[in-house]
């Protein structure tokens, strides 16, 4: 499988997107190159001009889901110094980019772990650097003495805007902008006005000590 940088044209981002629609629908392991080849309208030969296998397909649609993010994000983020405007538009980036491509997101959250080799080595470094940004904000509005583990503020984040391809539909919910500026508030301050305070009892830790388990003991 070809894992190096090639150029997007316009046909290769339209069988892409296709691509993603099936294996959205199927699942990776279902679908099959004839059934994006139908979808596409696209000769196997035509597909086979692309990419070698139904894999660097996969590979291709997260490598340019993710360099799209990062490249817009790059530019946004050029020149602004407050940690504050740079989550907001971190946050603003990451949910206008898979609000406009609901299908890659569910394939980049159900196939993470599909690809193997090189391919998984270059995906997975883009998402380090990805993540890295958004921890390095975090580290700046955190401080020296940060509240929680920046690791877990850090994926917590992006695990509160990689669900929305579950439940967000843009035709009966608020618009993008809204639902970043709500995401934004509910991960800075929460969901309680600014002037109440959560009661002691509340942050205690749950009585036992025993992890929960479907399984009987034996």
């Amino acid at each position: 499988m070809k894992t190096g940088r090639i150029a997007y044209d316009d046909k290769l981002e339209r069988i892409l997107r296709i691509a993603a629609e099936v294996f959205a629908e199927k699942g990776y392991h279902q679908a099959s190159i004839r059934d994006i080849s139908r979808a596409t309208g696209v000769s196997l030969a035509g597909l086979y001009y692309y990419v070698e296998s139904k894999e660097e397909l996969l590979f291709r649609i997260q490598e340019h889901s993710f360099e799209t993010l990062l490249e817009n994000l790059r530019r946004l983020l050029e020149g602004v110094d407050d940690p504050h405007r740079r989550l907001r538009l971190l946050i603003e980036n990451h949910l206008r980019f898979f609000v406009a491509n609901m299908k890659e997101m569910k394939v980049l959250s159900h196939e993470a772990d599909t690809l193997s080799g090189e391919a998984r080595e270059q995906v997975d470094a883009m998402k380090r650097e990805y993540a890295g940004i958004a921890k390095g904000i975090m580290a700046e509005l955190a401080g020296s003495e940060p509240a929680v583990d920046l690791r877990v503020a850090t994926y917590s984040l992006f695990g509160m805007m990689n669900w929305i391809y579950n439940w967000y539909r843009p035709e009966r919910d608020v618009p993008v902008e809204e639902l970043a500026d709500d995401i934004h508030r509910l991960f800075l301050t929460g969901l309680l006005p600014l002037e109440d305070e959560v009661p002691a009892d509340a942050a205690r830790a749950a009585p036992g000590t025993t992890r929960p388990t479907i399984w009987r003991r034996t």
